[in-house]
């Protein structure tokens, strides 16, 4: 549950820092932070924060699912 919420706070962090990246830098005007290098600076660091947490938690996740008890062991002969 917990890597759950880890990877969506983190999808939420790239979002968010994308978002105040592109109007810090201009590219989305209509606001308050519209060409102010201090949100282009956060929201790069929210990016980067972001993508971290994503990664821890997609490390985290099982790849494919658990292979059936003693696959792994050899077959013996007779």
């Amino acid at each position: 549950m917990m890597k759950t919420v880890l990877g969506i706070f983190g999808l939420l962090l790239i979002l968010t820092g994308v978002v105040w990246f592109f109007q810090g830098i201009g590219v989305l005007p209509g606001g308050f932070m519209s060409g102010q290098t201090f949100w282009a600076v956060a929201g790069f660091l929210a990016v980067i924060s972001g993508t971290v947490l994503v990664r821890r938690w997609r490390r985290n996740e099982p790849s494919s699912p658990d292979p059936s008890p003693g696959a792994d062991q050899p077959t013996q002969d007779n």
